[in-house]
């Protein structure tokens, strides 16, 4: 099958596509389901049910940020091996969407209301990332990955023990995006100042927060 290529101008025509439809990225995905053979259980009481999708809505919300910024870094991105790396990315973090859109249905609850906020921002962010130059945009990707790594890691201890399926997603995302930020700094980005790193980090504790009650 023949590469589709896309100028900038298509790439931004794309992006506010999805932001007004808040759609994955189009193209084949072919990633199993890491709870697809787990049967769905039954021993969550209400509270714990609650507590679970709201922690999968957290995880929704900001595997849909990094869709927003993997669009906005693209339309910047100057090297070929840099635009193609962000959008293979792209298309695994549709995959987290997906994964964690059946495990809000399978617990009864819902996506964010503020959904298009953190879309919309996040390719803000992207677009400003992605003009500053590859090495600073790999190196944005890189310490994303990093934090997302650790917010991962929390929700892991706070799963209820039951939710096998929710844990078993987001068990296989984490090592997903251990891999893109290893791979970020193997094409050469850059360790971001220690303001941004902590810049970065207040903005995901606002929307993990927001989210989870949003």
């Amino acid at each position: 099958m023949p590469t589709v290529r896309f100028t900038p101008a298509d790439r931004l025509l794309l992006a506010l596509d999805r932001l007004l439809r808040l759609a994955p990225p189009p193209g084949r995905r072919t990633a199993t389901d890491p709870c697809a053979e787990l049967p769905e259980t039954s021993e969550l009481s209400p509270t714990e049910r609650q507590h679970a999708a709201a922690l999968m809505r957290v995880n929704h919300a900001g595997e849909l940020a990094a869709q927003g910024l993997y669009l906005g870094q693209s339309l910047g991105a100057r090297s070929p091996l840099v635009l193609a790396q962000l959008q293979a990315a792209s298309a695994e973090e549709a995959d987290h969407i997906d994964w964690c859109r059946a495990r809000l249905r399978a617990l009864g609850s819902r996506r964010s209301v503020l959904d298009p906020i953190w879309f919309g921002g996040a390719l803000v962010i992207g677009v400003v990332a992605g003009t500053a130059g590859d090495d600073w945009s790999m190196g944005f990707v890189a310490e994303t990955e990093r934090q997302v790594q650790a917010h991962l890691d929390d929700h892991l201890g706070r799963i209820p023990s039951a939710d096998r399926r929710s844990r078993a997603v987001l068990e296989q995302m984490r090592r997903d995006e251990i891999r893109h930020g290893e791979d970020a700094r193997r094409a050469g980005g850059r360790e971001l100042p220690a303001p941004l790193r902590s810049l970065m980090r207040l903005a995901s504790k606002l929307m993990t927060r927001t989210a989870y009650r949003l």
